[in-house]
């Protein structure tokens, strides 16, 4: 639940997907994906197709701001969605996972970032304090 502009080419095309995917699971348009643990923060919304609609709408801006031709025909009209809580300790973990990706597969890209203490939360999220969600495969 970064904010988009952390990922590198690779993680925003991959966050693109992955969104639309899921956009189609809350849609009830696939059966596939349906038991991911990450939809739960959206299936707790009161408009779940409207919370990860308004989600991947700023993944449509990052990507418009690096000249990408994501589809934007794929999104609905973004309505007024409340911000979703997400724990700082869930931020600090998926931070640390991506500067490990970025380490290797973007190196000046890891460079950039890897000074950033505490990184910005995707816009549609407000951090809370907390633990990493109980879901992660901590290894």
């Amino acid at each position: 639940m970064l904010h988009p502009r952390y990922l590198d080419g690779k993680g925003l095309l991959a966050l693109w997907r992955e969104g639309l995917l899921a956009k189609a699971v809350l849609e009830g348009k696939t059966r596939g994906y349906v038991h991911h643990p990450q939809l739960a923060r959206f299936r707790a919304q009161p408009d779940p197709v409207g919370a990860i609609n308004a989600y991947l709408h700023f993944v449509l801006l990052e990507g418009r701001a690096r000249n990408y031709c994501f589809d934007e025909n794929k999104l609905l009209p973004v309505e007024r969605c409340p911000l979703i809580s997400v724990t700082d300790g869930q931020i600090c973990y998926e931070w640390k996972h991506l500067l490990a990706k970025l380490k290797t597969r973007d190196r000046g890209r890891y460079s950039s970032l890897c000074s950033i203490e505490i990184p910005d939360a995707h816009p549609l999220m407000k951090v809370v304090p907390g633990l990493v969600e109980p879901w992660e495969a901590i290894g």
